[in-house]
């Protein structure tokens, strides 16, 4: 596919793609008929919709609040109309299952150093220009290989894999939310927590009900303005702040990640803006990754964030009152976790390994402070 110099919309994208598939490594070596099979959407009634006059839906899952006519799908391409009653297409059908070491969310004050059990489904609620996971995220049921693996196989995968938790992550896991909330409800269940690794775009109602099975989540703030979630995402930024929000209320854990793009949300004063609504809103222990941008998909005219750039973002924050600010995408210090009391080196962390020898259990053992996080 060519690149493109103006913004493309989902349907566009989804035309000029066409129907190629992504294969998961667990995925190869199927034969063709095998393959054409799983390709083939399960559908599965969704929750969260009304109905409506003339054999129309309205979703309520996510704030696009899509209006769906009979045979037509939403806004993400995996819930589907059919005669009046809404559909997803993609329960118990992941397309991408690999087992990663947690900090890949990244998540650092959960269990540090286990491993997470990670799936993904095809679709997503926003089309980031930037997105990393495009083979998936822009993907409808038909154009990816999937295979069944319904919840109870995956918590029995996740023990299978030495995996202390597992993660709905790399393309947007608010499509396939009866799939992670059935999963998680049998991981809670099993001592298997789930995460959620997400856009944060989701009505109140259905995040809350999530917030009773899951362990912890991480939410992708994408920048601090309307605009740029308008131009390079296809949403909005309130309804991203009233997840944070909610989270916070249900007293669930949660982490935030701020993809740093060079002349479009690295602003000083969009960082200061954000930094100081995260330290009042959100609380000074809420964890705060910035992380480096890569050109990709659509926006690979745009230069690597710079170094200074990301550690500018990170002395804002910890000037606001956020007591653990993080640098991702980059080797340096910055990867640490210190005692904010005594400032003592506590989770030593290159790339994906991680030291944990100034921890006991959640506290720091120089001062005996207590870490605010889930730790083992």
């Amino acid at each position: 596919m060519k690149p493109r110099t103006g913004r493309m919309d989902r349907r566009a994208f989804i035309l000029e793609a066409g129907a190629a598939a992504l294969a998961a490594p667990l995925l190869l070596g199927r034969s063709h008929e095998e393959a054409a099979a799983a390709r083939e959407p399960k559908a599965r009634e969704a929750s969260y919709y009304e109905k409506r006059t003339e054999n129309k839906v309205v979703c309520r899952l996510c704030p696009h609040g899509c209006q769906v006519a009979d045979l037509e799908r939403g806004n993400c391409g995996v819930r589907e109309n059919r005669g009046g009653t809404y559909y997803t297409l993609v329960y118990g059908q992941p397309c991408a299952v690999h087992v990663d070491p947690v900090e890949k969310k990244p998540l650092f004050h959960y269990y540090p150093g286990s491993q997470a059990f990670s799936l993904a489904t095809a679709g997503c609620n926003f089309s980031c220009r930037y997105c990393q996971n495009w083979e998936i995220s822009q993907r409808r049921p038909e154009q990816v290989e999937t295979v069944s693996l319904p919840p109870e196989a995956v918590i029995a995968q996740a023990g299978r894999s030495n995996c202390r938790i597992v993660a709905h992550t790399y393309g947007e896991p608010v499509v396939f939310f009866e799939y992670m909330r059935d999963c998680a409800a049998l991981g809670k269940e099993k001592g298997t927590p789930n995460v959620m690794i997400s856009n944060g775009y989701i009505e109140k109602k259905p995040m809350r009900e999530l917030c009773r099975y899951l362990g912890a989540v991480k939410i992708d703030l994408k920048a601090f303005t309307d605009k740029f979630y308008q131009d390079q995402c296809g949403g909005r930024l309130q309804p991203v702040l009233d997840t944070l929000l909610t989270l916070r209320g249900e007293k669930i854990w949660f982490e935030v990640v701020v993809l740093l793009i060079p002349g479009l949300n690295d602003g000083r004063a969009e960082i200061e803006r954000m930094c100081r609504w995260l330290a009042s809103e959100m609380g000074p222990d809420v964890p705060l990754h910035f992380t480096r941008f890569v050109p990709t998909f659509m926006l690979k005219n745009i230069p690597p964030t710079p170094p200074a750039t990301l550690h500018e973002a990170r002395r804002i924050a910890l000037d606001a009152g956020i007591r653990f600010c993080y640098i991702g995408n980059l080797i340096s210090e910055a990867e640490h976790t210190y005692c904010p009391s005594c400032g003592k080196l506590l989770l030593r962390r290159l790339m994906f390994s991680i030291d944990n020898e100034g921890m006991k259990g959640n506290r720091c053992t120089y001062c005996k402070a207590v870490i605010p996080g889930v730790f083992s």
